[in-house]
């Protein structure tokens, strides 16, 4: 007969260093970082700053729509005039801030970046709990899924905008400058960021038992599938344009160089 042991059950290995990694673990959560100050930094200036956001037939994504009561003539629509103490990027930052900072990606870089939750994989973290995203204020975190189509609206606008470059100051249409270039690269990367959205995958092929019984929403699965395999990257470039088409709007409104003009 197998005699049963009385030993105590063996434990978890006990660890005292933050982790056995010997590579650059740090570097990537580092960078992370420091892009996101950067961008913070420059969101939080270029919202507050209310100048040079419009160049005729230009207007920066930050601030596009202009709903503001002091908006430039031709660059909003004006209707909110009792705000007189907000900038028109702050009344709608909201809505495109909302969907990056919820986005599965965005959570995963800043949760390592600033929380260290874990800073990376095999890598000890210093909280003592872990509740995941179940408890306030992260289960919030869940309105990820509206603010998917809060972006759409906001992309449909922006893409309006680039259609709108291809005017000259007159109006007249059939004109490019390099500015509606930077627009209209800028409209697509945020259609590329958004579709390849994780829950822009599950619209289009979640809840499906048989994908065989529904080819159009499986082909549209797929293909959405391709462009989430890149979204870490879209991520990344749709944001840095974002902020680079602001500036590059602005440089022009200022002076500081003219908008080159193609036709």
């Amino acid at each position: 007969m197998t005699q049963i042991s009385d030993a105590p059950a063996k434990t978890r290995a006990q660890i005292s260093q933050k982790t056995l990694r010997t590579d650059r673990w740090w570097q990537q959560p580092a960078i992370n970082a420091a892009a996101l100050g950067v961008v913070v930094i420059y969101l939080t200036w270029a919202s507050l700053v209310n100048e040079n956001y419009w160049w005729k037939p230009y207007i920066s994504p930050l601030y596009s729509p202009c709903l503001a009561d002091k908006c430039p003539a031709g660059s909003g629509v004006s209707w909110i005039p009792w705000v007189t103490w907000l900038t028109p990027a702050i009344l709608i930052i909201w809505g495109p801030m909302g969907f990056r900072f919820t986005c599965y990606y965005y959570r995963k870089a800043y949760y390592r970046a600033f929380w260290q939750a874990p800073t990376s994989c095999a890598v000890r973290e210093p909280h003592a709990k872990y509740t995941g995203e179940s408890r306030f204020p992260l289960i919030l975190q869940n309105v990820h899924r509206y603010f998917f189509y809060v972006a759409l609206i906001f992309n449909v606008i922006l893409t309006w905008d680039a259609i709108l470059a291809f005017r000259n100051h007159s109006g007249q249409w059939g004109h490019m400058g390099l500015g509606t270039l930077v627009l209209v690269v800028n409209a697509a990367l945020l259609w590329l960021y958004s579709l390849s959205c994780h829950a822009c995958r599950h619209v289009t092929g979640g809840r499906l038992k048989h994908f065989s019984k529904h080819p159009v929403r499986y082909w549209m699965w797929t293909q959405v599938s391709k462009l989430n395999a890149r979204h870490q990257q879209l991520a990344w470039v749709s944001l840095f344009w974002v902020l680079f088409t602001d500036l590059y709007i602005r440089l022009v409104a200022a002076g500081v160089f003219n908008d080159p003009r193609f036709f």
